[in-house]
């Protein structure tokens, strides 16, 4: 069984906030992957992209899913920054490493949720729902290719939707597990 569930989906999606409540939900910890990379960078993402660029932070944000996707001590939530499906290596680490939620949302609801974020640089742009419109045509794809489970973010209040996670994850026996609690696990 996978210790690490990872959560992925659209910016604004819920990732995090979701994220929180399952760890706690789980008695696992939690892990934002874009908050990682903030700690390493020594600022803000938005100033990195600015600053460095996409594909930089890319590659930096590749290193740390890989990371954070083998990572076995215990129980995790990982809440994986929008754009990691975009490199095959992370999703590759993610789908083999860890059971994968995409946090399905539409983009006008995200619209709603993101129409005065300020720390999102990717929409930082004139028309943010036409952003939002072909960032969802182009990673829904990769999300639903990376996922094990896809659950709808809606209507659904937070405490609802960790409870639809923690109930598909129950029902396909992949509730993370302490390796130390795990049968399965050997000596490391």
């Amino acid at each position: 069984m996978a210790s690490v569930v990872s959560l992925v989906g659209l910016p604004g999606g819920g990732k995090t906030t979701v994220g929180r409540q399952l760890a706690r939900r789980l008695g696992a910890r939690f892990l934002d992957a874009d908050h990682v990379l903030e700690e390493r960078i020594g600022m803000p993402i938005r100033a990195f992209f600015e600053q460095h660029g996409e594909p930089a932070f890319r590659d930096l944000e590749e290193r740390v899913i890989d990371e954070l996707s083998a990572y076995r001590d215990e129980p995790l939530v990982l809440a994986t920054g929008g754009g990691a499906v975009l490199r095959e290596a992370n999703r590759a680490h993610l789908k083999d490493r860890t059971t994968v939620v995409y946090l399905r949302s539409s983009p006008e609801e995200l619209f709603r949720r993101l129409r005065h974020d300020t720390q999102r640089p990717l929409l930082q742009v004139a028309d943010p729902l036409a952003r939002l419109r072909d960032l969802h045509a182009q990673r829904h794809p990769l999300y639903e290719e990376t996922a094990h489970f896809c659950v709808d973010t809606g209507r659904p209040s937070v405490s609802t939707l960790v409870g639809m996670i923690v109930s598909q994850l129950e029902l396909a026996g992949k509730l993370p597990v302490p390796p130390s609690h795990n049968p399965q696990s050997g000596p490391r």
